[in-house]
């Protein structure tokens, strides 16, 4: 994970602390504004989505760490069998040397006893211990590498098992993520085609007072936007579930989760900053990309929000808050951006519904739901 990721339990304190604001609403307050929470059901979908992730990610960087040492291990392999002859030799001559030695033990008796002096007896050992020692290191030396050659060539079979034991369970969780993310989609259109009437009068309603403004969560003024088409809800069942051999990823709602993780994230990167160009957010395109894998939230979903908000972050009511998000602050937008969209896998099911924006702008959902998706369209 990035540096910018956070762990579940913050997570859910700032997704609270982002309600807060909500739930103390007069709007709230009164019973003919009471609102069921259908999405509530998609929080265990999500956490399944993100843990898979995570094992995911944590058995490929395990992968990763083994090739390493396979790699070096193929390369001492190599270099130890490059010297292995010319060892071999030096052994080979050395273990000649020692052995005219032993045969001709009586003639180095006679050589040492044969010395002027003690100095000249001495200098005669240390030269016979030279060539013992050079002789058998040259053995030792062999078997050393003989030796060390066994032992890589062990722990590199080991090391190889290892791995593809590794990449198989990073496979069996990213096959677990996609076939959690294709049950989150099915109840995600489930769920839209049951408010199918609701998200149709919110369009009407937003149609009707298109270019006036109304009052966000965070205090500020938003003008009333119109999604270019509205696109009908599909049937359950309908979702596609077509797969590219990643455990049968879904294509809907405008997001392709049929690719790699890189892909996904380079083309989202990239759409995102064109649409933040300009704004303090500008730049922070990967980070909500790599936010958006993680927890499985449409990558458009807290940019776009963002500009309903704060405009992109340039009105923000705390620091780096540009979501209306409760009374939370940061201290950096990466940090804002991972709790962010963290909050909406937790508790909108990282989707944008009716009945989520029922939940985060209860006074004005339906201008917000109309904003939020016209924005998404333009990523």
């Amino acid at each position: 994970m990035t540096a910018g990721k956070r762990t579940r339990t913050k997570a859910l304190g700032v997704l609270f602390a982002g309600l807060l604001s909500c739930a103390l609403s007069p709007a709230l307050l009164q019973p003919e504004t009471a609102y069921a929470d259908p999405i509530s059901e998609l929080q265990q979908i999500q956490e399944q989505i993100q843990q898979n992730n995570a094992d995911y990610e944590a058995a490929t960087e395990q992968v990763n760490k083994l090739q390493e040492q396979i790699d070096d291990n193929e390369d001492r392999i190599a270099q130890i069998e490059a010297e292995l002859p010319a060892a071999q030799e030096r052994a080979a001559n050395s273990m000649r040397t020692l052995y005219k030695m032993q045969q001709s033990s009586g003639g180095l008796v006679d050589l040492l006893l044969a010395s002027d002096d003690f100095y000249d007896l001495l200098a005669t050992i240390q030269y016979l211990d030279v060539i013992q020692e050079h002789s058998t290191g040259a053995v030792d030396e062999l078997v050393s590498l003989e030796s060390e050659l066994e032992l890589t060539r062990a722990s590199l079979g080991s090391q190889i098992q290892e791995a593809e034991e590794q990449q198989s369970e990073a496979e069996s969780a990213l096959a677990g993520a996609n076939a959690a993310r294709a049950s989150l989609e099915a109840e995600i259109a489930a769920q839209a085609a049951a408010e199918e009437a609701e998200r149709q009068a919110a369009i009407e309603a937003a149609e009707k007072s298109k270019g006036e403004t109304f009052t966000t969560e965070s205090g500020n003024q938003a003008t009333v936007e119109v999604p270019e088409a509205e696109e009908p809800a599909p049937d359950e069942g309908e979702t596609n579930n077509g797969s590219n051999g990643n455990g049968g990823a879904t294509s809907t709602g405008g997001v392709d989760w049929n690719v790699d993780r890189e892909t996904f994230i380079s083309t989202w990167s990239a759409r995102i900053d064109a649409y933040l160009a300009g704004s303090p957010l500008a730049g922070q395109g990967r980070t909500f990309a790599e936010a958006a894998w993680e927890y499985g939230v449409d990558p458009r979903f807290s940019p776009a929000i963002s500009m309903i908000e704060s405009t992109q972050g340039r009105y923000c009511f705390l620091p780096h808050n540009a979501w209306g998000w409760g009374s939370s602050s940061w201290g950096s937008w990466e940090e804002a951006i991972w709790d962010h969209v963290a909050g909406l896998a937790i508790g909108y099911g990282g989707q944008l519904t009716y009945a989520g924006a029922h939940k985060y702008c209860p006074p004005n959902a339906d201008f917000w739901y109309a904003g939020v998706k016209a924005n998404m369209e333009r990523i």
